[in-house]
């Protein structure tokens, strides 16, 4: 299924593994994320909202829709694996990390947290430009 040439296969793909992946990065590096933002395992376990996951799918859904987009415009030859690599990469160095580091900085929060969440937005980014390049527009 395909609205001005995007595929919602490749997006709603590209945004659940990045939802998945985003869970497995976080059980693997959550200690020293705790750490860099504060908090201690009761403080996580005493807001348990499923708000900032329903936001986190959403969020990963419109991304994947963007990256898509954004792919789209280089046009079909160019769909690719190794294009949406790029892209993904691209899109995180000029847009993500970026303004994380900006906010970070002006936050005064600890360089580790802008590392562990720049690491966690540039494996979605790159996974979703994997997907969508492999599956296609």
């Amino acid at each position: 299924m395909q609205f001005a040439g995007i595929s919602y296969i490749a997006v709603a793909f590209a945004a659940a593994a990045s939802f998945v992946f985003g869970f497995a990065y976080y059980m693997a590096f959550g200690k020293p994320w705790m750490e860099a933002l504060g908090k201690t395992t009761a403080d996580i376990e005493n807001s348990k909202s499923p708000l900032p996951f329903v936001i986190a799918a959403v969020a990963e859904l419109v991304i994947a829709y963007m990256l898509a987009g954004v792919m789209g415009h280089l046009g079909r030859d160019a769909m690719t694996v190794p294009t949406g690599l790029i892209t993904g990469l691209f899109a995180w160095i000029g847009f993500v990390v970026t303004t994380m580091a900006v906010n970070h900085a002006f936050q005064g929060v600890r360089p580790m947290l802008t590392l562990i969440d720049g690491g966690h937005w540039l494996g979605v980014l790159l996974l979703q430009g994997l997907i969508i390049g492999w599956i296609g527009l």
